[in-house]
């Protein structure tokens, strides 16, 4: 039976497994030091819309990269826990615009300190420097349109 330091090593040749891994590790972090309510999903939603406010759905889907029907989840969701409000789009009366509401923006503003912690947590081992080679080289994985 192999060793599990050999089985750590072969693992680590794999980009899609030291992936997952260092995700399993921002979700635990995100878990203990943020919310176990509000999603890194939904916590982005929240400064999207905090920075364009009035986006309609399936911009809001877009910049968050996920498909119609979970972003449609994601946004009932979110409109039931108080945090956005939806209303018809007054251009295009088949989709939503988005703004967030008064426990929105509170909710955001507490919940910013504890995300900038969370980013501390995972990249306290690396530079500055390290940091943003960090998120070019991520980056750089992501299909054209999003990097």
């Amino acid at each position: 039976m192999p060793k599990k330091e050999d089985d750590r090593g072969a693992l680590t040749k794999y980009t899609g497994s030291l992936v997952r891994r260092a995700q399993q590790r921002h979700v635990a972090v995100w878990l203990a030091e943020v919310s176990a309510e509000i999603t890194s999903v939904q916590y982005a939603a929240l400064e999207i819309l905090h920075e364009t406010p009035g986006v309609n759905q399936r911009q809001l889907g877009d910049q968050l990269d996920v498909d119609r029907s979970t972003i449609a989840d994601l946004v009932a969701r979110m409109v039931r826990n108080g945090l956005i409000e939806r209303s018809d789009d007054p251009v295009d009366k088949r989709s939503y615009v988005l703004f967030l509401t008064g426990a929105g923006k509170k909710q955001l503003l507490m919940l910013r300190p504890r995300v900038d912690e969370v980013e501390r947590i995972l990249t306290t081992r690396l530079t500055s420097k390290e940091c943003v080679e960090l998120r070019r080289l991520l980056s750089a994985l992501l299909p054209e349109s999003e990097g």
